[in-house]
């Protein structure tokens, strides 16, 4: 498994190697650039990033060890309290190790055209429906079968070398629930810690592939 290697600031994640139990998979928000996206996290002041990025090509982007961390999750208190749960923010993504797949995300339809919240066209054959919604939206980017592929190989490499059972946790896995804000060991979707967040959404291909795991 090859990754492409980048430079990214020792002051911008914490240099601290913590036991991993699971992994928490994230779309980026942001169209084929994973440079942008690299430059928006050194930006930012408060220590948030993913150690991977895979581009939409499927080169795995590496920005830091997966020993180490930074802030992925965002959980409220509030998040925690719906369930009666201590708030562990901190805790959660020491332990839990994030991987972004580069995607737009939600998309809206104007006048049979499929556009990002930036106003950003998006190709049809590039797009997925959800007849029912997911997280406010019928629209979405697709995840690229090389995404796909890449994460497949990341996911049995990291499951492999830390432990981490890569059993498909089933429908849960794309709702709000206590399992995952408990911190049960395995793979997750940031949708599972937060209500308010649409990354990852339940594409079919990508559901095939985490069932064969």
């Amino acid at each position: 498994m090859k990754t492409i290697n980048h430079y990214f600031p020792s002051n911008q994640y914490y240099k601290e190697e913590t036991k991993k139990k699971g992994i928490v998979l994230h779309h980026t928000v942001s169209g084929n650039s994973v440079a942008g996206d690299i430059n928006w996290w050194k930006s930012n002041p408060q220590h948030v990033a993913t150690c991977v990025i895979i581009g939409r090509d499927g080169k795995i982007h590496r920005l830091f060890s997966s020993k180490y961390w930074a802030h992925h999750l965002g959980i409220k208190r509030f998040h925690f309290k719906y369930f009666g749960l201590p708030s562990l923010n901190k805790k959660r993504n020491k332990e839990f190790i994030g991987v972004e797949l580069d995607s737009w995300g939600g998309l809206v339809k104007r006048n049979g055209k499929y556009y990002s919240y930036t106003g950003r066209e998006i190709d049809k054959d590039n797009v997925v429906y959800y007849k029912n919604e997911f997280r406010g939206y019928h629209y979405f980017e697709k995840y690229t079968d090389a995404q796909i592929k890449a994460l497949y190989e990341l996911l049995l490499y990291w499951g492999k070398y830390y432990n981490i059972p890569l059993n498909y946790k089933g429908e849960v896995m794309f709702k709000y629930n206590k399992r995952a804000l408990s911190g049960e060991e395995g793979i997750w979707a940031h949708v599972s810690f937060r209500p308010d967040k649409s990354d990852i959404h339940p594409q079919e291909e990508l559901i095939k592939m985490l069932k064969s795991l």
